[in-house]
């Protein structure tokens, strides 16, 4: 694994309304949620992706339909992904940032693009009945045993999950809802 890379190669540029198709995976390479989205554009934060209701997601052992429009915000810096929900979502979750390394792009083809990453575990989530809170730290601890997780990545992530926690509590840039925008223009190209 390299040491937490993120950003856009110079040779991918990505177009409004690309299909992007989201693969992540574990870090023993196993395979895990395949999302697909359109490319809205970015902005001082990152990239902007709408993913709409009834899109066909899967991972291992699961696949659905999904229930609720979701924007995914790729950071061009910063060890994660965010997706913003909106009040569809059957669990009440607003907001879920995936943890995460290594994440790349690739062109597949004109108008196709694929979005790599290695999930790891750490969520932070705003969910509306049970606030903002950290998700899944018995995962990662079992992972970083099992998997070998570098202690230097270990503490990476640790720390990126009490900051993005900070970020989200106090609604800093850009989860200060910034998102409504994106669904905006994400709906409004869907309906097109």
């Amino acid at each position: 694994m390299s040491s937490f890379p993120f950003g856009l190669p110079a040779t991918v540029v990505p177009a409004a309304g690309d299909l992007v198709v989201s693969r992540n995976r574990k870090y023993d390479g196993g395979a895990h949620w395949v999302v697909p989205g359109t490319y809205l554009g970015s902005d001082e934060h990152g990239h902007w992706i709408f993913q709409g209701t009834g899109e066909f997601i899967s991972r291992p052992g699961a696949a659905l339909y999904t229930a609720s429009d979701a924007v995914l915000l790729v950071p061009h810096a910063g060890p994660w992904v965010a997706t913003f929900y909106d009040d569809a979502h059957p669990q009440g979750v607003e907001l879920y940032i995936d943890l995460a390394t290594d994440l790349g792009w690739r062109r597949i083809r004109p108008g196709v693009l694929e979005l790599h990453l290695i999930d790891m575990d750490l969520d932070v989530i705003r969910s509306k009945s049970a606030g903002i809170y950290v998700d899944d730290r018995e995962e990662f601890a079992d992972h970083a045993a099992t998997m070998s997780y570098p202690p230097q990545l270990c503490a990476h992530m640790e720390a990126a999950a009490l900051a993005l926690t900070h970020a989200v509590t106090e609604r800093h840039a850009p989860f200060d809802g910034r998102d409504a925008a994106w669904f905006t223009l994400g709906r409004t190209q869907q309906s097109l």
